[in-house]
């Protein structure tokens, strides 16, 4: 079995070429690229064979990182990330420094903190955010765990991480959406 460090290496050797990599996240299994390559963001709207209006979820180290992300991080941000005790994704107005298809037509963009060892290494030391969305095909279902992730999407990804793979997942995050106005809406519980 790989170990972490071999697993991040490779996985961002992938990620710095433009490709597409297969990962375990803190929800389920994703597949990811670099969040600023709008070719590589291309590539996973074509795998996943899903129109670029449905906008994807990024991954993000930590605040420091999230602030390169976001022009202005609204106060409840904080208190959300730090109350919640399950992975909850945020969507967040005014998105910057991203590939243009990957933010929202009115300008927003869903990024997670996720509180995971690999996927924090991952970001911390590509430098930056990660697309994860997951490791389906558009309208099918999501996958549990790596088994019941299909052969096109497997054969799809340029580099599939060699972590977790007997990991089983029980749903994918919740998502808030959090406007610089004050408004809270949950999208996804």
């Amino acid at each position: 079995m790989s170990n972490q460090h071999t697993e991040i290496k490779n996985a961002i050797a992938a990620l710095k070429n433009g490709g597409l990599i297969l990962y375990p996240t803190d929800t389920v299994w994703g597949i990811g690229c670099d969040a600023s390559n709008k070719d590589a963001v291309e590539k996973v709207y074509a795998l996943k064979q899903r129109e670029d209006s449905k906008a994807l979820i990024c991954l993000v180290a930590d605040d420091r990182m999230l602030k390169r992300y976001v022009k202005q991080i609204p106060p409840a941000a904080q208190n959300i990330i730090d109350i919640t005790n399950k992975p909850t994704t945020i969507i967040y107005d005014q998105a910057q420094n991203l590939a243009p298809n990957l933010i929202a037509k009115d300008g927003t963009i869903a990024i997670r903190i996720p509180d995971d060892d690999f996927c924090y290494w991952l970001s911390r030391k590509f430098n930056g955010a990660i697309v994860s969305t997951s490791a389906n095909i558009s309208e099918q279902p999501t996958p549990k765990s790596f088994k019941e992730i299909a052969p096109e999407v497997l054969k799809g990804v340029d580099y599939v991480v060699n972590l977790h793979r007997e990991k089983i997942c029980a749903k994918p995050s919740s998502i808030i959406k959090l406007s610089n106005n004050g408004v809270v809406k949950i999208i996804r519980k």
